[in-house]
């Protein structure tokens, strides 16, 4: 999942500084429905991490299963503090 294409599938533009708010919005609520329903790890993984990119991921524990994932997680959030 690239990330370019997955702001243009949510989205529909890959500049979503121009987006009003609801539209942000839409794409984000697209996006949680899409996590909820996705079944392969990686592709959750590079949803939420969107998400959380656009401040609205869910917890760890209720986006992952996997103990590996979570702890995934956690070091892309420490990555993302640190840059």
């Amino acid at each position: 999942m690239h990330f370019d294409d997955q702001l243009q599938r949510y989205f529909g533009t890959t500049e979503i500084d121009s987006l009003p708010p609801s539209a942000v919005e839409a794409g984000i609520e697209r996006m949680r429905v899409d996590l909820g329903l996705e079944q392969d790890r990686g592709r959750r993984f590079a949803l939420w991490s969107l998400l959380f990119l656009l401040g609205d991921a869910p917890d760890l524990d209720v986006a992952f299963k996997e103990a590996a994932d979570r702890d995934a997680a956690r070091n892309f959030m420490e990555l993302t503090e640190k840059g």
